[in-house]
């Protein structure tokens, strides 16, 4: 995983925060609906509600296709959330925009693809959210039945779980990120959401999510 800008990557950490995105909670930890206990929680849908956020990332998602995809036939959000990122960031670059459910429908086409990627067409993936990658990979291995290319997957916001770098690695598919957990932190202990005594629980989980906390 690489970040796309760092010095975004800090700022649109504190835009989470503020917005309560993202709320930290390292000591009455969420329950997630796969049974994790975590001290974070991430709505990235918050952002809808702000155009001048929502603005800014669509903006640097932008700025980094055209550096590194600029000929990219196609953008492909994710369902649900990565949807209006990706039609924001299509519009901008005047390109074809299509998304992926995350199974095809029993009913109508059938589709599974909506928008349409033709075979031979490469797309890049805008995604809200990566945790453990599986769900990003299912988007992905649906674009390759088609015959479409997928040179990487763009996120919003990362974990940075090694599961996650390990499954894109695997794939061959590069993963890049506006921001991830580990800048979040770092932005939230300077700006006083968490105590310097949180930042042990909170990098205890970043290393083992699944079985913590530890019981004693």
């Amino acid at each position: 995983m690489k970040l796309i800008n760092p010095a975004f990557a800090e700022e649109l950490a504190l835009t989470l925060l503020k917005i309560n995105a993202v709320l930290l909670r390292p000591n009455e930890p969420f329950v997630w609906s796969s049974g994790w206990n975590s001290p974070i929680y991430c709505d990235n849908r918050l952002t809808l509600t702000y155009p001048i956020i929502r603005k800014r990332i669509a903006s640097e998602f932008v700025r980094h296709i055209r550096e590194t995809n600029p000929n990219v036939d196609v953008i492909t959000g994710t369902a649900t959330a990565g949807i209006p990122h990706a039609a924001w960031v299509a519009d901008l670059l005047d390109k074809p925009m299509a998304y992926v459910r995350s199974k095809a429908k029993n009913y109508g086409m059938g589709n599974q693809i909506e928008g349409g990627v033709k075979k031979g067409q490469s797309t890049i993936v805008i995604e809200d959210l990566i945790s453990t990658g599986t769900s990003a990979i299912s988007v992905v291995d649906a674009l390759e039945f088609v015959g479409a290319t997928v040179p990487q997957v763009n996120s919003i916001f990362t974990y940075g779980f090694d599961v996650a770098n390990t499954i894109f690695e695997e794939k061959g598919i590069e993963m890049y990120a506006l921001t991830d957990y580990s800048t979040l932190i770092q932005v939230a202990l300077e700006n006083g959401y968490v105590n310097q005594s949180d930042i042990e629980l909170l990098n205890q989980w970043r290393n083992n999510p699944d079985t913590w906390p530890k019981k004693s």
